[in-house]
């Protein structure tokens, strides 16, 4: 699916362990990879020479994986010169990484990510790096519900990233409570559990049996955000992947959940992948 990935990359470490990822699944997807830099105005100079280091060391690693790579500098406005770069280059994915949360303590208000994820015309991969040293995730957490859309890119996406660390999956699926008038809400038995789960969550395992990658099914209730961080803690998960369509990034955008708390709480790195226009 993927044939062409783009990594920004910056002075921060969390922009060079994100593009880490990008350099796993460009390798799993025998993918081009483009290492791009966009100076903005009045870029210091240190800082300058940070992330062209940062750039010469992924460049390395990618060319030692037998990766088709290029690195690119540009100057100007990040989210205009990387949108031209997409276009020209026929970019499937874009990675970058949150830099930073605001008084707000909100990851999109104001920043490159918001834009990022909004207004690219290709698929964008949010990563928000909490431990710098687990840049290798062995077991992935894969939070469902139902009605999945772009099930296509997001099971491949899982898939390909899982075989290139060598993980494993857990499928999280959070059920809600049956409502009745009479009886308020009532929480379904671990039994009744799997005749509720969705059809779509059965159709995304089949992309993982494909590429014969090792997963579990759980299920759990509650607060979207909450569950999914108690369950990435308690399980002590590397990495979870999150799905995002444009509506509900701008929802988050608006009233700060799920996706904002779930980028504030996660207490491992976090992938939000936002599936591009072409496969919605």
């Amino acid at each position: 699916m993927y044939k062409n990935i783009l990594a920004a990359v910056n002075e921060y470490s969390n922009s060079e362990i994100a593009a880490r990822y990008a350099i796993a699944l460009a390798q799993s997807s025998r993918a081009k990879l483009s290492l791009v830099f966009v100076a903005e105005e009045k870029k210091d100079k240190d800082l300058f020479a940070r992330a062209h280091a940062a750039l010469e060391r992924l460049f390395i690693q990618a060319q030692k994986q037998d990766i088709e790579v290029e690195s690119v500098t540009e100057s100007g406005d990040p989210l205009k010169k990387i949108a031209d770069i997409i276009r020209r280059d026929s970019i499937d994915i874009v990675f970058a990484a949150t830099r930073r949360e605001y008084r707000e303590k909100r990851y999109f208000v104001r920043t490159l990510s918001r834009e990022f994820m909004v207004k690219l015309p290709c698929s964008v991969a949010l990563v928000r790096i909490v431990r710098l040293s687990k840049g290798y995730p062995k077991n992935i957490l894969v939070p469902l519900r139902g009605q999945l859309t772009s099930l296509d890119e997001r099971s491949c996406f899982v898939a390909k990233l899982a075989e290139a660390f060598n993980a494993s999956v857990t499928l999280f699926h959070l059920h809600k409570p049956i409502t009745s008038f009479f009886h308020g809400e009532t929480l379904l038995k671990s039994s009744e559990r799997e005749e509720h789960v969705p059809k779509d969550i059965e159709q995304f395992t089949d992309c993982l049996h494909k590429y014969k990658i090792s997963y579990e099914k759980k299920s759990g209730y509650g607060v979207v955000s909450r569950a999914i961080t108690i369950e990435a803690a308690h399980k002590r998960n590397d990495l979870i992947v999150m799905g995002a369509s444009e509506r509900s990034i701008l929802t988050s955008i608006i009233r700060g959940n799920p996706v904002e708390e779930v980028l504030r709480e996660t207490p491992c790195n976090l992938i939000i992948l936002r599936p591009g226009r072409l496969h919605s």
